[in-house]
């Protein structure tokens, strides 16, 4: 049987780490009631995820540079995520992780697990703290679907031959145009548009429900 090459990409806040990061910055800047209420909101799919992140984003100015680093310690992988990466690194498949939330904070984990495709948000930072702003185009629901095309092109991996594994609203379009989609502890529109669902707090299945295991 020929080898048939995987692209998996994965949401990151909630899926592929335990934590929403924006609420970690946000409980750092004494807003996280705020920032949980509008976050709750965008991943139901009620707001504007780029205007709900914006606004997110703005009511954290003035927070210092240093939280980055003191949650960049707090953040936590789901259960099974590393293992999952070097399962489908060690077959020769690829992994890509799309967040809408900050490049800022999970550049670290992606550098010590040798992810290769990426896209997250970029806070503005001047002068050591955070401006309420952020740098660059907002990495929305389109912006994680143009992604998966991408970096499926990048890595060789036929379009029908792509996962994408989310929990909000703002994976559906990337669910879409994969060949195949997980909802993971979903909220339920995402469990409706989705292939298979997960509703365990590890990603331990997933190697298995890919056909890979």
């Amino acid at each position: 049987m020929d080898f048939v090459k995987r692209l998996v990409q994965l949401d990151v806040d909630s899926t592929f780490i335990q934590q929403e990061a924006i609420e970690l910055l946000a409980a750092k800047a004494g807003v996280l009631e705020q920032v949980s209420a509008i976050t709750e909101s965008a991943m139901r799919g009620e707001l504007d995820f780029e205007q709900s992140l914006r606004t997110r984003v703005s009511l954290l100015k003035g927070l210092p540079e240093s939280a980055i680093t003191a949650i960049q310690k707090e953040i936590t992988l789901t259960d099974g995520a590393r293992d999952l990466v070097s399962t489908l690194h060690a077959k020769g498949h690829s992994v890509a992780l799309v967040s809408g939330g900050f490049i800022d904070i999970i550049q670290p984990m992606i550098d010590s697990l040798s992810i290769s495709y990426y896209k997250a948000n970029k806070l503005e930072i001047v002068g050591g703290v955070l401006t309420g702003h952020l740098i660059g185009p907002v990495i929305d629901r389109a912006a994680k679907a143009a992604a998966l095309i991408e970096f499926a092109t990048a890595s060789g991996v036929h379009i029908e031959d792509t996962v994408a594994i989310g929990d909000g609203a703002n994976d559906l379009d990337m669910m879409a145009v994969a060949g195949l989609s997980i909802a993971f502890n979903a909220k339920p529109i995402v469990v409706q548009g989705a292939d298979f669902s997960i509703n365990e707090p590890s990603l331990s299945s997933v190697v298995e429900l890919i056909g890979l295991g």
